[in-house]
C-alpha cells in the first residue's frame, strides 16, 4: 500500500492516523504541493485533480482523504455496520472537510 501524502495536510494526517491505529503498514510517498509535484504529468496520471493524498492499494488508487478513511474503516470498528452509527460516521466526515 502507498500513500501520496503532504506532511503538513491535515487531509493527509488522517489517513496516517487511521493507517497508524489499524495497524496497516504503508509506504509514504511525499509530494512535494509547493514545488508543483502534484501537477506533474506523472501525478497527474495517478489523480487527475492534483490533490493528496491518493492511496495506492496493490494497484487500486483512490483519492480523496474522507473516501480513503471509509474504504480503510469498512469492516473495523471505526466504520459501523449499525446504519444510524454509519450515518454519525458520515454527517462528522462531510462536516469536518466542508465547516472549518
Amino acid at each position: 500500500m502507498k500513500l501520496y501524502n503532504v506532511a503538513y495536510s491535515g487531509n493527509s494526517y488522517k489517513v496516517r492516523l487511521l493507517l497508524a491505529h489499524l495497524g496497516n503498514s504503508y509506504e509514504i510517498i511525499e509530494v512535494d504541493i509547493l514545488k508543483g509535484e502534484s501537477r506533474t504529468a506523472e501525478f497527474l496520471k495517478i489523480n487527475p485533480n492534483g490533490r493528496t493524498p491518493v492511496l495506492d492499494d496493490n494497484g487500486f488508487v483512490l483519492a480523496e482523504s474522507n473516501a480513503i478513511l471509509a474504504y480503510l474503516a469498512r469492516g473495523t470498528k471505526f466504520l459501523p455496520d449499525e446504519r444510524q452509527k454509519f450515518g454519525l460516521v458520515f454527517q462528522w466526515l462531510f462536516f469536518e472537510q466542508y465547516s472549518h
